[in-house]
């Protein structure tokens, strides 16, 4: 191969297995004493001064060795027959190859390369691929520097106290974020490449004394079987690893924030990142984690308490109370008091509805100009949900379409459901099942209805862990961060609900 034409040929070949696309480029130079090198970099996602810099070193290293070599005595011989021998990644490496790992390349990540296609996916990485002259083997250096997302507070979790940093779109970041606050060499990042044409980085971090082995593993084995085109965001992940698919109930956590996916993983959970996506996906997941929040851990303990039997009250309130509503209207009237009765009489008072497809209607309503006023761009879509909400409504009440509490129902309802953001989506369904249990069979109906989905929850089972746990079964260790948390120095053990090596959080 120290036929030029061959070289040129290898490196047209090397660019015909990436469709000789344009944002591929390649840069001939020769070393000091006349190796001819080529580079191959992505345009725009590599890192072009550092590039720069590396050709300029190489095309004067070798011709320092060389000159180096021409003393055989003095210190620079003495220098070279002490120096110890350089430390390769792979001993089979041609001696040029072996030259320039020990000196001649400077980079944060050098490595062998020995197979084309590890080279044409080193360059879609937007790393450099460098190509010497005689050698098969090639080197692969890291000059990715794609252009991200600054650092800053996540739009969808809002803290007062507490770290104000979130995740971006670069894996690489993130990582970093999650090593800042765990300074430790048991905490694993395993890496897999996921999609046939988009090739996307994932990788699942875990504390390896403290997360389960088989719960890992099982993550591993499910992402490896995942045979699809592309993986665009983390979600895509999300539908392959669920235990129990479809369902109404996601049955994994999310977060964003770099301290609420510490805290899961000191628990003995295990985080899967998704390159591209600033959400991340961390199992066993638990029905009880999206009733916690960020805040409960820098907070009062007593108002930590107060604000999780608020989230549960407004859960709960979201869910039933459009039904309520509908089974007092229908069968249950009697049981309102006389004064109140009469109030609500004269409001509905010819309303041609009958009280489920009225309740029906303005959920529904609702539901569209929620769908509108987050779809359309910001301003227009604060208008949207003025106009929506006040001008629309006021008109529909006095129209006699509809009746004013109804629309007050179902206004406290989209409320209360925003104590428990994360699940929004799912009970905005259930919200209109429970509407039609207790418009067909009053109380009775959303009482049985609110049973089956209890045991539905129940029946549930998140890698080892049931997902209404502590509470079904009870798992009374757990009790000190559930529904009553305690102070944090009073927490002595790990969840018992999740599946791991080491209980002991604190000793005492």
């Amino acid at each position: 191969m120290k036929n030029d034409a061959e070289f040129t040929q290898r490196i047209q070949g090397f660019l015909e297995k990436l469709n000789n696309n344009s944002d591929v480029k390649t840069r001939f130079f020769s070393l000091g004493e006349g190796t001819r090198c080529c580079a191959a970099f992505l345009e725009g996602a590599s890192d072009g001064g550092h590039i720069r810099e590396m050709i300029q070193r190489l095309m004067l290293f070798r011709a320092e060795s060389k000159k180096a070599h021409n003393f055989p005595f003095g210190k620079a011989a003495a220098q070279r027959r002490t120096a110890p021998k350089p430390q390769t990644p792979d001993s089979e490496a041609e001696p040029i190859i072996k030259e320039l790992l020990a000196g001649g390349v400077i980079s944060g990540g050098v490595s062998v390369l020995n197979e084309p296609d590890e080279a044409v996916q080193t360059v879609l990485n937007a790393d450099t691929v460098l190509f010497v002259d005689g050698c098969a083997s090639m080197l692969m250096i890291a000059t990715a520097a794609w252009n991200t997302r600054a650092i800053s507070e996540p739009p969808t979790t809002n803290v007062l106290r507490g770290p104000r940093e979130g995740f971006t779109e670069y894996l690489k970041t993130n990582l970093t974020m999650l090593r800042r606050r765990l300074k430790t060499p048991d905490l694993i990042f395993d890496r897999v490449s996921v999609g046939r044409r988009s090739n996307t980085d994932v990788c699942i971090a875990y504390i390896k004394s403290i997360a389960d082995g088989e719960i890992v593993a099982k993550i591993k084995e499910r992402l490896n079987k995942i045979d699809i085109d592309g993986v665009i965001d983390s979600a895509y992940l999300q539908q392959f690893l669920e235990e129990y698919s479809p369902s109404l109930f996601r049955q994994t956590g999310i977060g964003e924030k770099p301290d609420i996916i510490t805290a899961k993983i000191l628990e003995g959970r295990a985080a899967v990142f998704c390159d591209g996506s600033p959400i991340v996906l961390t199992l066993p997941f638990l029905f009880y984690e999206d009733l916690q929040q960020s805040e409960d851990y820098y907070s009062n303990t007593l108002r930590a308490r107060f604000l999780r039997f608020l989230r549960i009250f407004g859960l709960i309130t979201g869910l039933a109370l459009p039904g309520v509503y509908v089974s007092i209207q229908a069968f249950h009237y009697t049981v309102l008091p006389p004064e109140f009765l009469m109030t609500m009489l004269n409001s509905i008072a010819g309303v041609p509805l009958s009280p489920v497809f009225e309740m029906l209607f303005v959920l529904l309503l609702f539901e569209i100009i929620h769908e509108a006023s987050f779809r359309m761009p910001k301003y227009v879509g604060m208008a949207m949900s003025i106009v929506g909400a006040l001008v629309l409504g006021d008109t529909a009440v006095k129209a006699g379409l509809i009746s004013s509490p109804a629309i007050m129902i179902v206004a406290i309802s989209a409320i209360s459901f925003y104590a428990v953001p994360d699940q929004v989506g799912p009970l905005s369904l259930l919200r209109l099942m429970f509407t039609l249990a207790g418009g067909a069979l009053g109380l009775f109906g959303i009482v049985l209805l609110g049973l089956v989905v209890i045991v539905y929850l129940a029946a549930l089972d998140s890698y080892g862990t049931p997902y209404l746990a502590p509470f079904a079964p009870r798992v009374s260790n757990d009790m000190a961060d559930g529904l009553l948390k305690d102070p944090a120095d009073e927490i002595y053990n790990r969840p018992y609900s999740i599946p791991g090596k080491n209980k002991t959080r604190l000793k005492k």
